[in-house]
């Protein structure tokens, strides 16, 4: 499979961006105070570890997906370079 030139940049840029969100989430979440991530211990609560395997989840998705529009990328300009 051929992709464009906008869709592999596209993926590309989603990939980037998601592994930014998710990166930023994770680091507010391990210093949440409000309560709902940690219990009074200091013991993770559901909502954290929900909230983890989301933020994994999302991790592994946007490496897949960027490494997809990587591959597109990098195939663009060898066949651009091949003539």
């Amino acid at each position: 499979m051929k992709l464009s030139r906008s869709v592999s940049w596209f993926l590309l840029a989603f990939g980037v961006w998601s592994w930014f969100i998710w990166v930023t989430f994770v680091k507010n979440l391990a210093k949440d105070s409000s309560g709902l991530a940690f219990d009074d211990a200091g013991d993770p609560t559901t909502y954290f570890w929900v909230h983890l395997l989301l933020a994994v989840t999302s991790f592994l998705l946007g490496t897949a997906v960027g490494v997809i529009g990587f591959r597109g990328v990098r195939a663009l300009r060898r066949e651009r370079s091949q003539g």
